[in-house]
């Protein structure tokens, strides 16, 4: 693993949010390399679930989403929000001419984490029973999976943090390799050779899904402390002043952000545990299937959020407004561009993509109908929690995060008994729609910063045209059946390539090659 980053290095001394073009350049590569990996990371967890449907009957396939859910949780939990802390403090110091604090800052963020996290697998692992009992309703093989699963928490929230330091020096490169490739690619390896044995069990999907952090986690270490020496000043002495001082700041910083991203993340999982505990094991593995494309719009935002966080950190901490919303802009309607014509794909295509894990999975339809609906208008507004966290608004952040948190568990114990998984899914509809239009008005109102640039406008009706009118123009004629939605996406996608071809400046496509925009 080398330490080299996928964006142009800045010349020396200049500000790389400054210059005309580099940021959205840098952005650019690194965002679609990471968009890349987020993809093949997608579909390995598609495949994954996949096996899991296959294998395991319905009611166990839900007794095992439900521990992985709980396995993200406790791992988000672990990471004490130092996944934004790492990012944002690390380009603030180099960009304020700091960089001699970088070793204080790591160590600030990093060794906490560590300690949190083996707490968390020790309560993980004693709690399993009583888990268990709420969640799956002692489903068999349940306290043994979540076991198993204790043990690698730590590996997982040191993953993270660790690949947050990487991106932190604007190195897509670790993220993209290790996270996205390596532990999807050897995932989906193990829970396919798990999946051949007759014997196959909960316990043993949990532990095949959760090995891989090891060996990635060492490989993150390794990154992310090659990265470190490589930038390291060479006076790099700090006064015990200045590292309390920076402790303080961190954290005060970080610890709203900690309560977020764990709010944030149970927005994402909370609603598999409930639907399991309050409709049974049954609705959940339907709402887990059906819900697993959110997932892969989520990691096609994280691919181009992660690339951009360190320079809208950089632009907005010297104050280059412009710069910053210029950023936001282009990132929102690369993201519109690449996520829309997805969820109005599903749409289309739901009783044939829930098919696909099994013929009693198809009663997930709606769920996917009004989740893909959720995340246009969520993808529509950009990376914008990221933006405000930047923006070093956190405290905004958290209440904006404990709101939908509210929305999605108030809706989902009022519908669930009645709905089941559609339920759950108003639920979560519901907490997108306010986690995004809630942050949107503090952004603007606070930074004047929003995502309705000439790329955003022009990639949402590139795709409501070719992804959305124009099908449903083709099954009206031709019926909506296998034949007519073949021959609505055979006409749907080039359409989309020779419209993206001819709005490639205001999209700002031009940015993906290695010429100035």
């Amino acid at each position: 693993m080398t330490a080299g980053s996928l964006t142009d290095p800045a010349p020396p001394g200049a500000d790389p949010a400054a210059t005309p073009g580099r940021g959205t350049r840098g952005a650019a590569r690194g965002g679609l390399a990471n968009m890349a990996g987020s993809a093949l990371a997608g579909g390995t967890g598609v495949l994954v679930t996949w096996v899991v449907a296959r294998r395991l009957g319905q009611a166990e396939a839900g007794a095992f989403f439900s521990a992985t859910a709980a396995f993200v949780l406790a791992g988000g939990l672990a990471k004490l929000g130092t996944n934004t802390g790492l990012v944002y403090w690390p380009a603030r110091l180099r960009a304020t001419g700091r960089s001699h604090l970088l070793g204080a800052c790591l160590r600030t963020g990093l060794v906490p984490v560590l300690v949190f996290s083996l707490i968390l697998a020790t309560v993980v692992w004693t709690a399993a029973p009583e888990i268990a009992r709420l969640t799956a309703h002692e489903a068999p093989g349940i306290v043994v999976g979540l076991r198993v699963l204790a043990v690698f928490v730590p590996l997982q929230a040191l993953t993270d943090v660790l690949l947050t330091v990487t991106r932190g020096y604007r190195s897509m490169r670790p993220t993209v390799l290790l996270d996205r490739i390596l532990r999807s690619c050897l995932q989906l390896l193990a829970v396919g050779a798990a999946g051949l044995f007759a014997a196959a069990s909960l316990p043993i999907f949990a532990l095949a899904w959760a090995a891989p952090y090891l060996p990635v986690t060492i490989f993150s270490a390794y990154a992310a402390r090659r990265l470190y020496l490589a930038g390291r000043p060479r006076s790099a002495a700090s006064e015990r002043a200045e590292r309390r001082r920076l402790r303080r700041d961190f954290w005060l910083f970080t610890g709203p952000r900690a309560l977020a991203a764990v709010a944030q993340l149970a927005l994402q999982r909370v609603d598999v545990l409930l639907v399991a505990a309050l409709g049974g094991l049954g609705p959940a593995a339907v709402y887990a299937v059906a819900g697993r494309f959110v997932i892969l719009i989520q990691f096609a935002n994280q691919g181009i959020s992660q690339s951009v966080q360190p320079r809208l950190a950089e632009a907005l901490s010297t104050g280059d407004r412009a710069g910053a919303n210029r950023l936001y802009q282009v990132a929102t309607g690369w993201l519109v561009l690449i996520t829309w014509p997805v969820s109005l794909l599903v749409i289309l295509f739901a009783p044939y993509y829930l098919r696909f894990f099994g013929d009693e999975y198809t009663a997930g339809a709606p769920v996917v109908r009004l989740l893909a609906v959720a995340m246009l208008i969520a993808t529509g507004c950009g990376m914008v929690d990221m933006v405000l966290s930047m923006a070093g608004r956190t405290s905004l952040n958290l209440g904006n995060v404990l709101v939908a948190l509210a929305v999605t568990i108030g809706l989902d114990v009022l519908l669930i008994p009645r709905w089941g998984a559609l339920g759950a899914a108003v639920g979560l509809a519901g907490a997108m729609v306010a986690n995004n239009l809630l942050p949107l008005i503090q952004v603007f109102r606070g930074t004047r910063l929003h995502p309705f640039g000439p790329g955003t406008r022009a990639a949402a009706l590139l795709s409501i045209g070719c992804f959305g009118l124009l099908p449903r123009a083709v099954t009206a004629l031709f019926g909506s059946g296998p034949a007519g939605l073949a021959l609505a996406v055979a006409l749907a996608v080039p359409a989309f390539a020779a419209g993206g071809w001819l709005l490639r400046g205001r999209l700002e496509l031009g940015a993906f090659t290695r010429r100035n925009p």
